[in-house]
């Protein structure tokens, strides 16, 4: 498995899942990767059972033209019988990929969130349409995700997993004595950039009644932005703009919310793919409350609250019921966390990628 993703240690749980089935497992990643968000170094929070392999990456941060120089040589080496690309089909990165897998006579897949029909310019748009020939299966994170791939004609089987789920172990609730609180506390974990919405669960925080706390963790542009919005909105006592958290540090951060609210809005060439804070709130057990954007209404179901895009009105009413009414809080927490364990533990993806896994064999005729 070649992934960017796997260099933050909580996700690398499925790994160890994937192994624990059976699987001969290497993967892949690179020393860190750089978004928007800011970069994030590798990890080895969960390493057992498998091996975790650090590789060089060039154009780091860049989703077209990323890849891995070494990756062909490293694969000649392993001779796998399967290369799963964790990435997209129209970059650099999984061309190369496919490619060398195509070389030692392995098997391959591709991963994809890309919910939004994109037509991208020559050469991405002819990597992309080798990289179809090239993958009999390919696994879409969302239905979204495979609709879009059907539409630019993609032919083989698509298999609908979300990338990653969450350890109901480690992301798990305290006990509701020990979580008791004179005042609402609210949490956002993510992306500070525009299409999040964190602007938005500010305006409608600000005109709550009763008491209440906002804790944001997270990096990115609107940063500034947004702690000088709390200062005009005079909250700014209330409000807490902290750093991005390492994964490892996500337990504990969910431990201290009762209600985790994800205001993404969708942008021309951006709408929310999953939205895994919400599962990893729920399986912590805390309530949510999500927009409409997206994949989010699919991912909480009924076990909690949506409201529409850019509605502060419906936003803050959801969030002034959560304050007055402790039952409606509990009914959420609990309904979470069964949604989690029914849905998206690391378990359960890791057996759907391993069923993926096999019929991929079978088109081998391994």
């Amino acid at each position: 498995m070649v992934s960017k993703a796997l260099v933050v240690g909580g996700y690398q749980r499925k790994a160890e899942e994937i192994a624990r089935l059976g699987v001969d497992l290497t993967v892949f990643v690179p020393p860190a990767w750089q978004d928007r968000r800011g970069r994030q170094w590798v990890e080895r929070q969960h390493t057992q059972g498998y091996q975790l392999r650090v590789i060089p990456i060039r154009f780091n941060g860049n989703f077209h033209l990323h890849f891995y120089p070494t990756l062909a040589r490293e694969l000649a080496k392993l001779t796998p019988q399967i290369v799963h690309m964790d990435e997209e089909p129209y970059n650099v990165a999984t061309w190369l990929g496919l490619r060398a897998a195509q070389h030692i006579g392995a098997q391959a897949t591709f991963f994809t969130w890309q919910n939004l029909y994109r037509r991208y310019p020559p050469p991405f748009r002819w990597l992309e349409q080798t990289n179809y020939q090239r993958t009999p299966l390919a696994i879409a994170g969302n239905q979204a995700a495979s609709d879009v791939l059907r539409r630019k004609g993609y032919q083989g089987a698509v298999a609908v997993i979300p990338q990653f789920g969450v350890d109901p172990t480690i992301f798990s609730p305290l006990p509701d004595a020990v979580r008791r609180s004179d005042a609402l506390r609210i949490g956002y974990a993510g992306g500070l950039l525009p299409e999040k919405g964190v602007d938005l669960l500010l305006q409608a925080c600000a005109g709550l009644r009763g008491a209440w706390q906002l804790r944001v963790a997270g990096e990115g542009s609107e940063r500034t932005r947004l702690q000088q919005m709390a200062v005009q909105l005079q909250i700014g006592e209330r409000v807490h703009v902290g750093d991005r958290l390492t994964s490892a540090r996500m337990p504990d951060f969910y431990r201290t919310l009762d209600v985790l609210v994800l205001p993404s809005r969708t942008l021309p060439n951006w709408k929310e793919q999953f939205g895994r804070v919400l599962i990893e709130a729920m399986a912590s057990g805390v309530a949510v409350i999500g927009s409409d954007s997206g994949e989010i209404p699919n991912v909480i179901g009924a076990a909690g609250l949506i409201f529409p895009e850019d509605n502060e009105a419906v936003l803050r009413q959801q969030l002034q019921t959560l304050l007055d009414e402790p039952s409606e809080q509990k009914r959420l927490r609990e309904a979470g966390r069964q949604r989690v364990l029914a849905c998206y533990t690391m378990a359960r993806i890791a057996q759907q990628t391993v069923e993926v896994y096999q019929q991929l064999l079978k088109a081998g005729g391994d």
